[in-house]
């Protein structure tokens, strides 16, 4: 075994790929943060088309470009591509990281030609996105792109067994390491006052949705929830391309006063925000593969928090929540159940008991811990 000693000595280079915003993901933040922890001169190149009014940001040694969806997808990835080739055509590190499927050619090529290694991170099971349902010639490129470009890589990363055990079935690869999406050790200092923020009755009780807003990620079911309870608001922690359907949904179903949206906070805020909320919420819906082996770092970063959570009774999900006893993993199609389950959290020691759960899960389920496998084979 490779010792974190020997690592800090040689100080290597790595250079981090990602088609999103580096500041708002946490994965590869945190990847980020422990290569250069561990003395890594490390770079990372990311993309945002989703902030508003984001303009390109080079900060120390993390670029985040500007795209664009107004006028065509052609454009977008055309100017993805010419950025990513120009950045790596002159670049010359050690590692790369291709933290996605649609940077992984670009990663796989220069690392081939520049003999460095390649580490893809293959965090979702990209020819079964839940966005790309109905959608089959999309999800044919991407599983194409994914079988020629992911032999090329040294080790290949998942988020979970069952995605470990789907590629290494699909693509005979043995390279494979489970790094969940585990969020870093470091309890909320200053945790949001959301009756003061948004002047509330007191005693109010938060219902925490975080992350991307998209179709099939529980939103609809937490509206649901809000018509029958009374003294719950909604709040919603994140952006994405569904927030003004959302938004217009609140409104036309009359529970816009219910929901509150604050936004996407910076990973250095985000654990003030989650420990503000009172239950933490990942009703995902089965409707993908992806979605079926889901396992989202907002599970782990609720658990961090302090929060009780409850979640769909998807595989990997409720076996994280059962195992350490954190919440309840319930159907999320089955109201009663949802709701008999939120006034189970109403009585104060079984609330206690599950925050005290959280609290001792979180010293296991952290980055801190997690990341050691994948620095160890480096």
């Amino acid at each position: 075994m490779i010792s974190i000693h020997k690592i800090f000595m040689e100080k290597k280079s790595a250079y981090i790929l990602f088609l999103g915003n580096i500041k708002y993901d946490s994965r590869c933040y945190n990847l980020y943060n422990s290569l250069t922890a561990t003395g890594w001169k490390v770079s990372a190149l990311g993309f945002d088309w989703i902030s508003p009014n984001f303009k390109t940001e080079h900060i120390n040694s993390i670029s985040v470009y500007k795209l664009s969806k107004q006028f065509s997808s052609i454009f977008f990835y055309l100017k993805f591509s010419f950025i990513i080739l120009y950045k790596l055509i002159f670049s010359r590190y050690d590692l790369y990281f291709a933290e996605d499927v649609y940077t992984l050619p670009f990663a796989a090529v220069i690392a081939k030609w520049k003999k460095a290694k390649l580490i893809y991170d293959a965090r979702e099971i990209y020819d079964n996105l839940a966005g790309l349902v109905g959608k089959k010639y999309i999800q044919q490129i991407l599983s194409a792109v994914e079988n020629k470009y992911i032999k090329y890589a040294d080790h290949v990363i998942t988020t979970g067994p069952l995605d470990a055990d789907y590629l290494n079935k699909k693509y005979s690869i043995t390279n494979i390491i489970i790094i969940r999406n585990l969020p870093l050790f470091r309890k909320p200092d200053a945790p949001v006052d959301y009756c003061k923020m948004f002047n509330l009755p007191p005693h109010s009780r938060f219902l925490i949705y975080q992350g991307v807003i998209l179709k099939g990620r529980g939103m609809k079911y937490a509206y649901s929830l809000l018509k029958k309870l009374e003294g719950y608001f909604l709040i919603v922690i994140g952006d994405g391309e569904y927030k003004d359907y959302y938004q217009k949904l609140a409104a036309d179903e009359g529970i816009a006063e219910k929901v509150r949206f604050v936004g996407r906070i910076e990973q250095d805020k985000l654990y003030n925000y989650t420990a503000g909320g009172t239950i933490g919420l990942s009703l995902i819906e089965n409707i993908s593969l992806s979605y079926y082996f889901a396992l989202p770092n907002k599970l782990f970063e609720y658990i961090l928090c302090e929060l009780p959570v409850i979640v769909s009774d998807l595989p990997q999900m409720k076996q994280i929540v059962e195992n350490f006893e954190t919440g309840y993993a319930v159907n999320p199609e089955d109201e009663d159940s949802l709701l008999s389950r939120i006034k189970n959290l109403e009585d104060v020691q079984t609330y206690k008991m599950l925050k005290e759960n959280c609290q001792k899960a979180s010293q296991e389920l952290n980055w801190d811990k997690e990341i050691l496998k994948l620095l160890n084979n480096l």
